[in-house]
């Protein structure tokens, strides 16, 4: 099931965040840190009502944030749409535990038919450089890359940005 995340899930969603933050680096993929994501960032998405959790028998598995407003590091993009009615996607993140089980897929689906129900023209996101399964999971899925921005906070490698006309 995937529901809006409420302020008494923060402790998992975080814990939950933390858990793939340290198996990302174990697998040399220096993404997150201890800039990003933070709780503060997680417990603003919640009340914004923003943040989405795939939730199994009691257990988050995983995370989706899905917001109409852009990022300002998203400006100097060319997209595929103008910048009217589009999706963003952030943090996505799925338990290590639970890893290629189909997860990913899930949230992304929800976030898709979101964009679709609610009229938007197109979904939005980045992914970093250096996580090549997720450039191959957004490419499999559609996703066309249009630019490279930078989070100096997290990385010295650029972010690349992709866009799903829908």
């Amino acid at each position: 099931m995937i529901r809006k995340a409420l302020l008494s899930d923060l402790d998992s969603i975080h814990k939950l965040t933390q858990a793939c933050a340290k198996a990302m680096i174990a697998n040399g993929i220096y993404q997150w840190n201890k800039h990003y994501p933070t709780r503060a960032r997680f417990q603003k998405d919640i009340e914004l009502k923003e943040l989405y959790i795939l939730q199994e028998e009691h257990v988050i598995k995983g995370i989706v944030v899905v917001t109409n407003l852009m990022d300002e590091e998203y400006i100097p993009i060319t997209w595929l749409t103008e910048n009217i009615d589009n999706l963003y996607v952030h943090r996505l993140a799925v338990h290590p535990e639970y890893w290629g089980q189909g997860y990913a897929q899930q949230l992304m689906n929800f976030a898709e038919d979101f964009a679709n129900t609610n009229g938007y023209v197109s979904v939005r996101l980045d992914t970093f450089s250096q996580n090549l399964r997720n450039q191959k999971f957004y490419e499999t899925r559609g996703y066309k890359r249009l630019g490279d921005i930078y989070f100096p906070k997290q990385s010295e490698y650029p972010f690349y940005c992709y866009e799903l006309v829908i």
